[in-house]
C-alpha cells in the first residue's frame, strides 16, 4: 500500500520497460562526439527514478569504464548541471550533501538546515546521520552545533534525534496547549525551552490536535504565537516545524512560491525541493500550490525559469494543474 501510494503521489515513478544498459548507452551517445543532446539527457534523466537512475550509472561505468556523474558534468553547465548531478545523486546523500554544504565554510545557510530538518521523518534523519558520516567525513550533530547557537541550535539538535514520540496522547492533548498558550501568550516574556520540548518531541498528529486545542484556548493560531513571541532563524524554525506537522506539502508549496516570487529565482531552493520531492508528495504539493496561489506551480516554474534547466524542472513537477 505504501509503494502504492508513493507512486500516486510522487511525479516522477518507475520507468515501465526499463533496461539501464540501453539507458546508458542512450546516454553515452548524447554525449559523445561534438556538441550534447541536452534534450535526450533531460527527458531520459527525469523520466527515470532515483533507484533506475543508480542502475543507469552502474551499467555506464560497466560498459565505458568512467563515472556517468563525471561525464555529464564535463558535457553540461550551470543551473543544469547542478540539477542533473542532484537527480543522479541517492535522496538521503543528496541531503547529507545539501547539509554539509549548509554548514561548510563561511557563514551557515540556516534555511536549508531549516527546511531538511523541520520535514524529513524520524527514520530519514537517523539514515542522514549515518550517510553524513560515510560520505561527508564529519559527525553532523558537531558539525551542527559548531555553527550554530541558544535557542535555535538546542530545536536542531532535538530534531537530529529523530525520536519524536510516536502516536497521541490523548492526556497531553489539553495540557500541552495550556503550556504552550501560559509560555507565550500567557505570560511577559517567553518560555522558549517549553515550545521547543513540545514542538520537537510530540508527534505531528498529537501536534495537529495540540495546535486546534491551542485556538480554542487562545483564539489565535499557533503561528501567532510563534511570531509575537521570537524572532529571527529560531522564529523562521518553529514555524517550519508547526507547518510540516500540519502540512508537509503545504510546507512546500509555500516555500516554493517564495522562491519564485519575488526579484530573482532562489534557484537551490527551488531545485532542491523539485528533487526531494519529486519521489514523495508533488502531487500532493502541485495541490496544495493551486489551492493556496490560484496558479498551477507548473505555470510558475514555466514563468520564472528558462532553457533545458527550466524543462528539466517542468518534468519533474509533472504536469500542470
Amino acid at each position: 500500500i505504501a509503494f502504492l501510494l508513493k507512486l500516486y503521489l510522487g511525479s516522477v515513478k518507475d520507468f515501465v520497460n526499463f533496461n539501464a544498459k540501453q539507458d546508458a548507452e542512450l546516454l553515452h551517445k548524447a554525449m559523445k562526439g561534438i556538441g550534447t543532446d541536452e534534450d535526450t539527457i533531460l527527458m531520459l534523466l527525469t523520466s527515470r527514478s532515483n533507484n533506475q537512475r543508480q542502475e543507469i550509472k552502474a551499467a555506464y561505468k560497466k560498459a565505458h569504464g568512467k563515472d556517468l556523474v563525471s561525464a555529464l558534468k564535463s558535457e553540461l553547465g550551470g543551473l543544469f548541471e547542478t540539477l542533473v548531478v542532484a537527480l543522479m545523486t541517492p535522496p538521503i546523500s543528496y541531503d547529507a550533501s545539501q547539509l554539509h554544504k549548509a554548514l561548510k565554510g563561511a557563514g551557515t545557510d540556516d534555511d536549508v538546515l531549516i527546511e531538511i530538518l523541520a520535514s524529513r521523518t524520524c527514520a530519514q534523519i537517523k539514515d542522514i546521520i549515518k550517510v553524513y558520516k560515510k560520505e561527508c567525513g564529519g559527525k553532523l550533530e558537531k558539525d551542527i552545533t559548531g555553527d550554530t547557537s541558544g535557542h535555535f541550535q538546542k530545536l536542531l539538535v532535538i530534531l537530529l534525534q529523530g525520536s519524536r514520540d510516536e502516536g497521541v496522547d490523548e492526556d497531553r492533548i489539553e495540557k500541552d496547549a495550556k503550556e504552550l498558550f501560559a509560555a507565550g501568550e500567557g505570560k511577559v516574556g517567553t518560555d522558549v525551552e517549553k515550545f521547543i520540548n513540545i514542538l520537537g518531541n510530540r508527534s505531528h498528529e498529537h501536534l495537529r490536535l495540540v495546535f486546534d486545542a491551542y485556538k480554542n484556548l487562545s483564539g489565535n493560531d499557533i503561528e501567532d504565537s510563534i511570531e509575537g513571541e521570537t524572532t529571527g532563524n529560531l522564529e523562521n524554525l518553529m514555524l517550519a516545524v508547526v507547518k510540516c506537522a500540519k502540512s508537509v506539502p503545504a510546507y512546500f508549496a509555500e516555500s516554493l512560491n517564495g522562491s519564485m516570487r519575488r526579484a530573482g529565482t532562489d534557484d537551490q531552493t527551488l531545485m532542491r525541493i523539485m528533487v526531494s520531492r519529486s519521489e514523495t508528495d508533488m502531487l500532493d504539493i502541485r495541490a496544495c500550490f493551486k489551492k493556496m496561489y490560484g496558479a498551477s506551480l507548473y505555470n510558475t516554474i514555466q514563468d520564472d525559469t528558462a532553457g533545458d534547466y527550466g524543462k528539466a524542472l517542468l518534468y519533474l513537477c509533472g504536469g500542470k494543474d
